[in-house]
């Protein structure tokens, strides 16, 4: 399911905003925190959705253009050569804040704590063992259910369908039955990294 195949085609699309964001003098960093203010907003808007169907069309377009800044940070990098492990620690550690303040704002606006708290777990492990196989000399890990890209895609699409669909299916909203798809496949995608990760030490 992962999308990371398609990152050649990624890269070309938003190689022209790249062109904008260096003739404005913009650095990867400024545009890494800028994510992060953009997350926190897209945050409080999907908390503050459970009252108004509204705010989702809000979150959801902030998700995505919190997903945007992030693929757009690290091409900027790599266009102007600026690339630094400062840069690449802060846009991990951004991430991971960006990743619980989405998923947090989701989970409060429709009150689905326990099935929050298993996703959120997932998500976050998910991360940890991509970045950890790196550190163990195998490689950054992309293999998975669903990887992070897959994820505010999912966020910021069916937020903002949920604008419109807001009927119930076995008493949840698609909103809810979203959570139960993460709260299932980003524990099952870390389960696949561990058993790789495990699979190539034991090869060394």
């Amino acid at each position: 399911m992962t999308l990371n195949r398609f990152r050649s085609i990624s890269n070309r699309v938003i190689a022209p905003f790249v062109s904008v964001a260096d003739r404005l003098g913009l650095t990867p960093n400024a545009v890494t925190m800028a994510s992060l203010v953009v997350a926190v907003l897209a945050g409080v808007a999907l908390a503050a959705a459970g009252g108004n169907s509204l705010w989702y069309l809000v979150g959801g377009a902030l998700v995505l253009c919190n997903g945007f800044l992030d693929v757009l940070d690290g091409a900027l990098a790599r266009q102007t050569n600026s690339a630094t492990p400062e840069g690449d620690f802060l846009d991990h550690v951004v991430d991971r804040y960006a990743d619980v303040v989405i998923l947090g704002g989701l989970v409060a606006g429709v009150g689905r704590f326990d099935l929050g708290f298993v996703a959120i777990v997932g998500v976050l492990l998910n991360a940890y063992l991509g970045t950890q196989a790196q550190a163990i000399g195998l490689g950054r890990m992309y293999v998975g259910l669903v990887t992070r890209i897959e994820v505010l895609l999912l966020v910021g699409g069916v937020s903002i369908a949920a604008t419109w669909i807001r009927a119930e299916y076995l008493g949840m909203t698609i909103v809810g039955w979203l959570l139960v798809f993460f709260a299932i496949a980003s524990n099952l995608t870390a389960l696949q990294r561990v058993v790789q990760s495990w699979q190539l030490l034991r090869e060394e």
